[in-house]
């Protein structure tokens, strides 16, 4: 009925049970008895095939497994190298953002420095120009009082030539 054990090379594990039930369940039943009629050669190089078919099974699922463990190695690592990239990212924007903030401060401080000395300055330039225009008027004072002087002077005189 069944090939021998050495035609199940490759076959898979299921395939073989499959075969076995298929063996079992066509079996001829035995009269007035739930026990059937099996053909023993056959179900034991079924279940030789199956021992034979398990370990490299066995092997193809560690190997899946430990493919699916390397990935998922692979993965954490990427994702911690990720993180890592990504702390050293925001410590840089943060820095950066630390450079912005001082040097935002450091330019108030510059123009607030630079409008009090524009301030002073003013003031200063003011008071000169104040000074400057006391002394002229005092000037103009005394020369409107020599004008003046000059003037009274003629005004006093005889106009007419002597002879």
């Amino acid at each position: 009925m069944t090939a021998p054990a050495e035609d199940h090379d490759g076959a898979s594990l299921i395939a073989i049970l499959d075969e076995l039930s298929a063996l079992v369940t066509e079996a001829r039943q035995m009269p007035m008895s739930a026990s059937v009629l099996v053909n023993r050669a056959e179900a034991l190089d079924l279940i030789a095939a199956a021992k034979a078919v398990v370990p490299g099974e066995i092997k193809a699922a560690d190997d899946v497994l430990t493919g699916a463990e390397d990935v998922l190695a692979d993965a954490r690592e990427r994702a911690a190298r990720i993180l890592r990239e990504a702390e050293e990212q925001a410590e840089r924007l943060v820095g950066q953002e630390s450079v912005v903030e001082l040097a935002r401060q450091r330019s108030e401080q510059i123009i607030t420095a630079a409008e009090e000395r524009a301030a002073q300055l003013a003031r200063d330039a003011n008071d000169y120009c104040d000074r400057q225009l006391a002394q002229f008027e005092i000037d103009l004072g005394a020369i409107t009082k020599q004008v003046r002087a000059g003037r009274d002077r003629l005004a006093t005189q005889d106009p007419t030539p002597e002879p």
